[in-house]
């Protein structure tokens, strides 16, 4: 198999924006009841209505353990496509493959080890998803010699990478890879060219700072970025700090970075856990934005801001309160699947 002793960059494939145009989008069913500390139904039922959004714009594939298969079923509209997989846990955006494609539209997958954001639960059937996925679809994998998860970057589909250096450095992610050595893993697999590293993420969260909770690419030369006025929220010094180096940086165009500013909610806590809220966190399906709403004051103004930056398209907002107790939000459970024929094996 070819796929096992090239990478994409060498057959030259590299990841689209997340707004380029999709085939279809890949969601995982809830399964694993101890995410969800109590509340795996309200769970599922939120993931459904996140489905049932995406619809409205592109096909969804929802990967089902098969365990939970007849419930899935019974919760989704007729007629999706429900895929039996082994699976521990429901965050496609993280152990599932990366989709890359050429300039002629033919679509691979990356496939990037997968260690529970440093073995915090098991993993060992989510990290085989994209060679299973492979195997069913047909589609060429490019094994990476890497961690990596899906919500740890953001690409603007131009040859730029935004991350933070509080996941990527993390001694639980690659301990044996230097920075020059995950910078160049990115650009042999991802095709980007230039790396921007924000300081951090979110306080207290699993996933030690993934960068899809606090900016992301919204545009060839502009981010999304959070923040907070509030100077007691635990994220203010480090949000302002991230906002500092975008507003230095350039793409690797040589554009300077737009940067647009969308509110960052207070964190709460929740039977001890502390959780905090982001629009960040929402996805890009084809001509539409599936937005999350946490039923609170910020709401309206982030839906404003989010339909400013969007003007193309709808934006659809879904309340995700049980979600959220997981770990995640909206593009948590996501992935994009670009348009094009699939690369065969």
């Amino acid at each position: 198999m070819v796929a096992l002793k090239r990478t994409p960059v060498a057959d030259g494939l590299c990841m689209p924006a997340e707004w380029a145009p999709h085939r279809s989008t890949l969601v995982s069913w809830p399964c694993r009841v101890m995410s969800w500390r109590g509340h795996i139904a309200g769970a599922r039922s939120e993931y459904a209505e996140v489905i049932k959004a995406i619809q409205r714009f592109e096909p969804v594939h929802v990967l089902t353990s098969p365990a939970t298969l007849t419930e899935a079923r019974a919760m989704l509209p007729d007629g999706s496509d429900l895929i039996p997989v082994d699976l521990d846990d429901s965050w496609i955006r993280d152990n599932g493959p990366i989709f890359v494609s050429s300039p002629s539209g033919d679509v691979a997958m990356v496939d990037f080890r997968f260690n529970a954001w440093g073995t915090k639960s098991p993993y060992v059937k989510d990290d085989a998803v994209p060679k299973s996925l492979s195997e069913k679809l047909d589609i060429r994998r490019y094994p990476a010699p890497m961690v990596l998860e899906g919500g740890s970057f953001s690409v603007d589909g131009d040859g730029t990478l935004l991350t933070t250096e509080q996941c990527l450095l993390n001694g639980n992610r690659n301990a044996d890879m230097s920075r020059v050595e995950i910078e160049a893993g990115l650009g042999d697999f991802l095709g980007v060219k230039k790396i921007i590293w924000l300081g951090q993420g979110q306080a207290d969260d699993i996933t030690d700072g993934h960068v899809d909770g606090v900016a992301c690419f919204c545009s060839p030369g502009k981010v999304m970025i959070a923040r907070t006025k509030d100077h007691h929220d635990p994220n203010y010094d480090s949000l302002e700090a991230n906002r500092a180096r975008l507003e230095t940086e350039t793409d690797a165009k040589g554009r300077s970075i737009e940067l647009i500013d969308i509110v960052q909610p207070k964190p709460r806590e929740y039977e001890g856990l502390v959780i905090t809220p982001g629009y960040i966190n929402h996805y890009v399906p084809n001509g539409g934005v599936v937005a999350p709403e946490f039923g609170i004051p910020e709401d309206s103004l982030a839906i404003e801001t989010l339909r400013s930056v969007y003007s193309d398209r709808e934006v659809v907002s879904v309340h995700v309160g049980h979600i959220e107790i997981g770990g995640g939000g909206i593009h948590c459970i996501t992935q994009q699947v670009p348009n094009g024929p699939f690369l065969s094996r």
